[in-house]
């Protein structure tokens, strides 16, 4: 590139983009690469802070900043994904459907380490929808060496795209509601409305609730019902903590299921358990999701429905951001609960 002084530069192109900014206003593109700047740019150049311009050389061992973020955001994004043109630098990359946004995070940080590369994400296991912006990329000087953007590529070549979305399965769902107080009639469950919202967000549905009695012997037998009947998510609710009458989860060992975890450190939501008949997961849900809008169930729920099977070492991972703070205002998932995941 050539360093030249802007008032010398009626007639010459620009090679990058040009930022305005004006404090707590508007931060905006001012002039676009390509532009052939006119006399009438100068003074709107200089009150930009620019006293110098730089043209475009061409040079074989280096690439323009736009050229390099959009290479990289093609070897970046996979499915589910697409990317935007340049834009003052930078190239966003953005879910072209809804699901779970994954990430490997190693892979990112194999890229980010690359000396003027940069790629920023959401976190890894983030429920996102159609238009939302997922990543952005962009190099930091604008020129960067072949070379580098080559390593950067290669890590997305070797060890598959950084970020994917996987779509939510419509899930048939069977729920267990345990309690002899609502089994004899003495109070109204709590769980059913709750639940079918929370499923309905991912595209599942409800195809029977059954209400039985404190006992594990029930429990058992309308699990296994349920999924004769073709549930592909079986729900438990209720019969969670540790009262002699809350036979929740014996009635889930009982069942035949393998028990994966119980117990999770997430609060609130931490007397969470994830059992799995063959590849149909039993979750047992703790009295909390009632009376919670968020618990450790809005994390494991759209990993289940986007068909991911969960183990122990990634539950004992929650605990890192496993705290909620219960805020006045929830702005879930725009704020830090689950996100150490």
């Amino acid at each position: 590139m050539r360093k030249i002084p802007t008032i010398e530069a009626v007639g010459l192109t620009l090679c990058h983009d040009i930022t305005e900014i004006v404090p707590g206003q508007v931060k905006r593109r001012a002039f676009k690469r390509g532009h052939v700047i006119r006399s009438e740019d100068i003074s709107v150049l200089l009150d930009l802070g620019k006293e110098y311009i730089y043209c475009w050389q061409d040079d074989e061992q280096l690439i323009h900043e736009d050229e390099a973020a959009l290479a990289l955001a093609k070897s970046a994004a996979g499915e589910g994904l697409i990317f935007t043109e340049p834009n003052q630098g930078k190239v966003n990359i953005v879910a072209d459907m809804d699901g779970l946004l994954q990430v490997r995070a190693d892979s990112l940080n194999r890229i980010n380490d690359i000396d003027g590369i940069i790629l920023a994400t959401l976190h890894n296991n983030r429920v996102i929808k159609r238009g939302m912006v997922a990543a952005g990329t962009r190099i930091i000087p604008l020129t960067i060496e072949k070379e580098k953007l080559a390593l950067a590529e290669k890590v997305c070549a070797d060890e598959g795209p950084v970020l994917n979305i996987k779509p939510f399965r419509p899930l048939r769902v069977g729920m267990v509601t345990t309690g002899n107080e609502v089994y004899k009639g003495r109070i109204k469950d709590g769980f059913c409305s709750v639940i079918s919202q929370k499923i309905a967000d991912f595209g599942g549905s409800l195809i029977r609730q059954v209400i039985v009695p404190d006992s594990s012997e029930a429990i058992s037998n309308e699990i296994i019902q349920l999924i004769a009947d073709g549930a592909e998510l079986v729900l438990v609710t209720g019969g969670m903590s540790v009262d002699p009458d809350d036979v929740t989860p014996s009635g889930i060992r009982k069942s035949g299921a393998e028990v994966v975890f119980y117990g999770v450190p997430v609060l609130p939501g931490s007397m969470f358990m994830l059992a799995y008949h063959g590849d149909i997961a039993v979750c047992g849900i703790p009295g909390c999701v009632m009376f919670n809008g968020i618990t450790s169930l809005d994390l494991i729920l759209p990993l289940l429905f986007a068909g991911e099977r969960l183990n122990r070492s990634w539950a004992v991972g929650l605990g890192h951001g496993g705290l909620c703070l219960e805020c006045p205002e929830c702005h879930y998932p725009v704020c830090a609960f689950g996100k150490g995941s």
